[in-house]
């Protein structure tokens, strides 16, 4: 592009490459609406005022025009799609850039599924900027494919599009002043760095953040995000397919305090993605729980543009990157047309972009010592010299429903031959993670409450963050079987009952992605969804849950392939 020229377009001395006629500007600076015509050359905004000539003319006709939308945060992996269908999916909806962190792929395959996503980038409508992952693995407690030393990270940091430190889940080695915890915080000085701070507060709170972390999405309470505002921290409020703090955080956004907070998703499923959207369902659902539209989309865009230090996104101004929405309604943030880099790439909901040819790649990551029943026995623990107790006080996970959070529940449990039982009756549950990386034979069993299957089995290579295969059952030859077919597949969700696979969906792309198109993965996704919703009274979407319950770094109770995790002690239980 010659700046010479775009000076020449904005000064209306030359034609523009595209001029948008008649538009209602969402001015995210003023927060107004602006009548006004924008006219683009090459991948910028020329200008925004009245313009008569350029190579092509769209009459908006009054509709209204937007920056595209940001996603703050967001694991890509968790759509279950590959880089090049995610962006079938939500360019469509407005996204046009998002900000990632790839630990999910990055725990797998270590630099070489970072390097996967990063050579895809450049081909896709998509700006895609990367947070360089600093949890790899997220703690000592698990065991993960591969590991991501301080001195990777400054490798990382140092690639086009890489433009900060991912969320520091390890907070408690932040608190506790760990050598290389601090080294990888030190690489990114002068970075963005992002938090990860679940009910952390006051003096453990000001430790965290003394040390340049700047952000946090894991606020689940009103007086929690508070907090975080008040000791300086921006406020990333999360709407994903299992956490879901819209509501509990709203109420923070005022005129005061609105310009330090904007909308993320974490975590999407592929379903949700086509059925609802990414970013423009949370804006939707803002408005509907009454945000001024105005306002919401300011949350969605420079808000993140302004905190990632993307200084020419999130606007329509002179000089910015031609990434635009319009909208039919702006109340309901009706999406029509989306323009990337000034090229129309979406229309009415459907991508106008041919994907690249998609091969299989980081293929048979799947590699385990087949667990044996004995190996899913549950052992109960020797108290004052005697294991032949017939009733037990047990630890047990328990889900808080649309959270990613649990409690630590002591449950009178059964005992048969030094045995724990798990109780279908009171939903009650056993839980097994199997190592997967190495053939090493870990499997951590426990118990988990709130899932609500009556009969047989669920599991998943899919299990945060190390990915470890996590299954759940009302009995161990289901879950033996399930286990055996996520091996059998190198991937994937398994729904199984009476020893038969009821319905599966494939994931060989590190045991994380489908190669398919979204539509034939959603079509699996919600096939696996129903399968499970067969088998008992479960919550929405027990694939988004489970894989977090093996998640080490997010309070009360987890379950890895080392065994029962107490996150508050951040120890395992014995």
């Amino acid at each position: 592009m010659s700046l010479k020229e775009l000076i020449s377009v904005a000064r209306g001395e030359i034609p523009a490459d595209l001029l948008l006629k008649n538009a209602r500007i969402v001015n995210t600076f003023t927060g107004e609406i602006e009548q006004a015509d924008v006219a683009i050359y090459g991948d910028r905004i020329a200008g925004v005022g009245n313009y008569d000539t350029a190579r092509e003319i769209i009459d908006l006709q009054g509709r209204f025009l937007a920056p595209g939308l940001i996603n703050g945060h967001t694991h890509i992996e968790s759509s279950m799609l590959h880089p090049a269908r995610y962006a079938q999916a939500v360019v469509p909806r407005g996204t046009l850039a998002v900000v990632t962190d790839l630990h999910e792929i990055a725990n797998v395959c270590g630099y070489r599924g970072i390097k996967f996503v990063l050579d895809w980038a450049p081909k896709l409508p998509l700006d895609m900027f990367l947070m360089a992952p600093s949890c790899v693995p997220a703690t000592h407690l698990e065991t993960s494919g591969s590991r991501i030393s301080s001195r990777e990270i400054k490798k990382i940091l140092a690639y086009p599009n890489v433009i900060g430190l991912g969320e520091m889940m390890n907070f408690p080695g932040v608190v506790s002043r760990d050598e290389e915890v601090l080294k990888k915080i030190s690489a990114a000085k002068g970075r963005v760095i992002d938090g990860h701070t679940p009910k952390l507060t006051g003096k453990e709170l000001n430790a965290y953040l003394s040390a340049g972390i700047l952000s946090d999405h894991e606020s689940t309470t009103l007086e929690e995000g508070k907090e975080k505002l008040r000791r300086g921290m921006y406020l990333m409020i999360r709407e994903g397919s299992s956490e879901k703090n819209l509501d509990a955080l709203l109420p923070l956004v005022t005129d005061n305090t609105y310009k330090r907070c904007f909308f993320v998703v974490d975590d999407r499923s592929c379903s949700d993605l086509l059925r609802e959207g990414d970013i423009d369902a949370v804006v939707r659902k803002a408005i509907s729980r009454g945000l001024e539209p105005v306002r919401a989309i300011q949350m969605a865009t420079i808000n993140a543009a302004e905190y990632f230090r993307l200084y020419d996104r999130g606007a329509i101004a002179p000089g910015y990157i031609a990434n635009l929405i319009t909208i039919n309604d702006l109340a309901k943030l009706e999406i029509d047309m989306v323009f990337y880099k000034g090229k129309l790439v979406a229309s009415r909901g459907k991508p106008l972009f041919p994907p690249p040819p998609v091969t299989l790649e980081l293929k048979d990551t799947i590699r385990i010592k087949p667990p044996t029943a004995k190996a899913l026995s549950l052992r109960a623990p020797i108290v004052s010299g005697r294991s032949n107790l017939s009733e037990e006080d047990y630890p047990v996970i328990e889900i808080i429903p649309e959270q990613i959070v649990t409690k630590k529940a002591m449950e009178k449990m059964k005992v048969v031959d030094g045995v724990v039982m798990p109780d279908v009756e009171r939903d009650i549950l056993k839980l097994v993670v199997v190592e997967r990386h190495r053939a090493s034979g870990n499997v951590g069993v426990g118990l988990v409450k709130g899932f609500g299957l009556k009969k047989g089995a669920l599991a998943s290579s899919v299990a945060h963050d190390s990915h470890n295969i996590i299954a759940v059952g009302t009995n161990d030859l289901d879950i033996l079987k399930a286990i055996e077919e996520i091996r059998r597949l190198q991937g994937g969700l398994v729904v199984c009952a009476n020893l038969e696979i009821l319905a599966s969906l494939p994931l060989p792309i590190a045991g994380l992605l489908s190669p398919e198109p979204p539509d034939i993965v959603v079509f699996q996704h919600e096939t696996v969804e129903k399968a499970a919703a067969s088998l008992g009274n479960l919550p929405p979407s027990p694939f988004a849950i489970l894989p977090f319950l093996a998640l080490p770094v997010i309070p009360e109770l987890r379950l890895t392939d080392l065994g029962l995790v107490d996150v508050t002690e951040f120890k395992l239980l014995k």
